[in-house]
């Protein structure tokens, strides 16, 4: 890669307006790739899908999605892509090979952020406007339950062990955590204002909740006496860069629970967390408002989609610097990535 602008946005300073994109004035080499991937990016305004080819790093093909695609993610054998069509009330699948519409599935109205269960079987969304998770069955292709949570639920994951799917509700600023056996709600766990997502460490043992307004990721120990209990909360400063412009948001966890990176919005900024210490310890300079976040299957690289620049920065993971920006559709919303 070029040693000009990039070599390390860290180094940089308080430069908090300005993209990748723009940013981009020396002319970077291709990153080294092992396998060739694909990464598909939601774009919400455009109502499209953009897939990326992770040997030239450029957008190979672009195709309809409904109206206002947000969550985005693959079945475990990698044939089907899922899309929640928010504005259009459902779960599009895509034949994740030749981009073909196959069939859509009841998600309930303005899905937002959906998660499935390990086998594929089941995908669990949030239902915004009705204050629901809605369970799908993806074979039959029927609504299996609609469980009542706070209001206006947003992010979903699901536990290792498949005991319990998290939803995340931005206004009664809890994380709910709902049995998969009766589909009933055994804890609460008060986080910071507006929680937008959460991610499991692969053991299962650590939750982390993103609170975009409260500025915190919330660290929630799964193995309370009583049940999953609040740890303690990690905070972002900047130099130069407003309080209320970092807003954490999407997140991803290396498999070794080492490394918990954060995207932290409109501060266009991208934190590395040490999971062990609880700290943060770097700051990566990414594209306007960094929404959501995915590795590649290796871990070598991991891609952000930023909302306001139209572009999907590139990430070394080893490195912890970005190094190269992606042109996509119109606001890139989430991404996904398939070992093809």
């Amino acid at each position: 890669m070029s040693s000009c602008l990039f070599k390390r946005f860290s180094d940089l300073g308080p430069i908090a307006g300005l993209s990748l994109s723009v940013m981009s004035l020396c002319v970077l080499t291709t990153p080294d790739t092992a396998y060739a991937y694909k990464a598909f990016v939601s774009n919400e305004k455009g109502n499209t899908v953009s897939v990326i080819d992770s040997e030239t790093w450029e957008q190979i093909a672009e195709f309809p999605a409904g109206n206002r695609p947000r969550g985005i993610g693959l079945s475990p054998d990698g044939k089907h892509l899922y899309v929640c069509a928010s504005d259009d009330d459902t779960v599009k699948v895509f034949d994740a090979h030749t981009y073909e519409f196959l069939w859509s599935l009841p998600s309930g109205p303005d899905p937002e952020l959906f998660v499935l269960s390990l086998d594929g079987s089941k995908l669990y969304a949030s239902n915004e406007d009705d204050n629901l998770v809605t369970v799908v069955d993806t074979e039959k292709k029927t609504v299996i339950a609609e469980i009542p949570v706070g209001v206006e639920p947003e992010g979903m994951a699901v536990s290792p062990d498949m005991r319990f799917v998290v939803n995340t509700s931005e206004t009664t600023n809890m994380a709910h955590f709902i049995s998969t056996e009766d589909y009933k709600i055994k804890h609460n766990v008060l986080v910071d204002q507006r929680p937008r997502y959460a991610r499991f460490t692969s053991d299962g043992d650590t939750l982390f909740v993103s609170s975009e307004i409260g500025g915190t990721v919330s660290v929630i120990n799964m193995l309370g006496e009583t049940g999953p209990e609040l740890e303690t909360k990690i905070g972002f400063e900047v130099a130069g860069v407003q309080p209320e412009w970092l807003q954490p948001v999407g997140m991803r966890v290396t498999a070794d629970n080492n490394w918990l990176f954060v995207a932290l919005g409109p501060s266009n900024r991208v934190a590395v967390i040490d999971i062990e210490k609880r700290e943060v310890v770097r700051y990566i300079l990414v594209g306007q408002r960094v929404w959501q976040l995915e590795f590649t299957p290796d871990e070598k690289y991991l891609l952000t989609t930023n909302g306001n620049s139209n572009d999907v920065t590139v990430i070394d993971v080893a490195e912890q610097e970005a190094i190269k920006s992606v042109q996509v559709g119109q606001q890139p919303w989430g991404v996904v990535v398939s070992p093809d």
